[in-house]
């Protein structure tokens, strides 16, 4: 379980819902699936207003997918979650790809069909819409009234890859998915918009690149489409143990799900497509403009990949990997170093003006889905200006974005995440 470095005060009945969610999220790993959850929750907590009643918005799903072969890993229905706009937002819509980790391995795959990513039998009937989804012009202020959508993850390899494994059982129909979805959307007055944006968290993050241009294709010329990647930037970087973990992951990945087909050619015609499932091979080539929203030490990647249990073999990023305050010099310097490599990393995609960039030297994952990063009282900040008025700001073309906080350990807004 993990919480914000914060505290926050109320009953102790109250304070029992609190680590259920903000600040408080619960994490956990399983040989590289994250699952970060947003959904097992009632009642939230938002620094400065306390606890209040959230939208909840009931799970729909697509009936007409398992035609095309879009199904879950177990061979369910694919599903999403929709609020209709209204108002000035009518003819906006805005598009959240679920995140959940990945699953590369049959074993893994197996566990996975047995849980919300992998079965829409274990879904949530109804979900929380908060910080990018909240229908509060107070918490959600450019996307309030628009049209918002939640596309539940089911497919263990960012909404990519086409095949199966009849032998287990598994159907690995992540681009089938994605397009079922969007028909599904369009046919229910998407193909309406003015104006839409991609967004996604953390592998919905990195589906949101893989995805960016092909979403772009949906509308017409006169649509305005932009997209929004948060906690996508996935680093191939070395780990502690002077291997590339994450890199194995993706690979195994890759190979199982048939995820090569769903990558841009433009990358696999010169790199190997384990390489391209890798966002900073990807993100140069996005034609459509694509905001990053990242954090400088992202927790998952710190966990998962920088310094995994299997890489650490005496055990010496234990306390490191669960609490920021008790890394010892060398770490911190070791963590200043993927932070450097994050930032060269973008370096070619932020000279592109419609682009966006939002990388603050916080330890977290996800900003955009929870309340109190991306429109709260003391959300994270960069200069003067928050994630949610940043974001804003490129999309309408206000201001031009390209926001890079100062290194660890100045920044004195972050909502640093410690696991207990």
């Amino acid at each position: 379980m993990s919480q914000r470095s914060k505290s926050c005060g109320g009953m102790k009945l109250l304070k029992q819902r609190m680590f259920l969610f903000v600040g408080l999220v619960i994490l956990k790993w399983v040989e590289g699936m994250d699952d970060a959850n947003v959904t097992d929750i009632d009642m939230l907590y938002v620094s400065g207003r306390g606890f209040y009643r959230p939208l909840m918005v009931g799970l729909t799903l697509i009936n007409g997918a398992a035609a095309k072969g879009a199904v879950c890993l177990d061979g369910s229905l694919p599903g999403y979650h929709f609020h209709r706009g209204y108002g000035s937002g009518s003819n906006s819509w805005l598009i959240q790809l679920e995140g959940g980790g990945w699953c590369g391995t049959i074993k893994n795959c197996l566990y996975s069909k047995k849980t919300r990513h992998g079965s829409s039998f274990f879904m949530e009937k109804q979900i929380p819409f908060i910080g990018i989804l909240s229908n509060k012009a107070e918490e959600n202020p450019d996307f309030f009234n628009w049209n918002r959508i939640k596309i539940r993850y089911c497919d263990g390899a960012s909404f990519s890859g086409d095949s199966q494994n009849a032998g287990a059982g598994l159907y690995f129909r992540g681009q089938r998915i994605w397009q079922a979805a969007m028909e599904d959307l369009m046919s229910k007055g998407m193909r309406y918009a003015k104006q839409a944006l991609l967004s996604g968290c953390s592998a919905g993050g990195l589906a949101t690149i893989i995805h960016c241009d092909e979403f772009r294709e949906l509308f017409p010329r006169t649509t305005r489409v932009k997209c929004l990647s948060d906690a996508g930037l996935f680093l191939d970087s070395v780990d502690v143990s002077g291997r590339r973990s994450l890199r194995n992951l993706f690979g195994n990945v890759v190979t199982l799900q048939g995820v090569r087909n769903s990558l841009p050619r433009s990358c696999t015609s010169r790199l190997n497509p384990i390489l391209c499932y890798f966002p900073q091979h990807l993100i140069a080539s996005v034609r459509t403009p694509l905001f990053l929203l990242n954090a400088a030490y992202d927790t998952w990647q710190i966990q998962a990949s920088l310094a995994p249990p299997s890489a650490d073999y005496r055990w010496n990023w234990y306390e490191c990997r669960k609490d920021y305050a008790r890394c010892s010099g060398p770490q911190i310097q070791y963590l200043q170093g993927f932070r450097n490599q994050m930032l060269k990393s973008t370096r070619a995609f932020s000279r592109s003006y419609k682009n966006g960039l939002f990388i603050n030297s916080c330890f977290a994952h996800c900003q955009s889905e929870r309340q109190d990063t991306w429109f709260a009282r003391d959300s994270p900040r960069i200069g003067n200006r928050g994630i949610a008025e940043s974001v804003g700001n490129w999309f309408f073309d206000r201001v031009s974005v390209q926001a890079i906080g100062c290194p660890y350990p100045c920044d004195k807004t972050c909502h640093n995440l410690v696991f207990k």
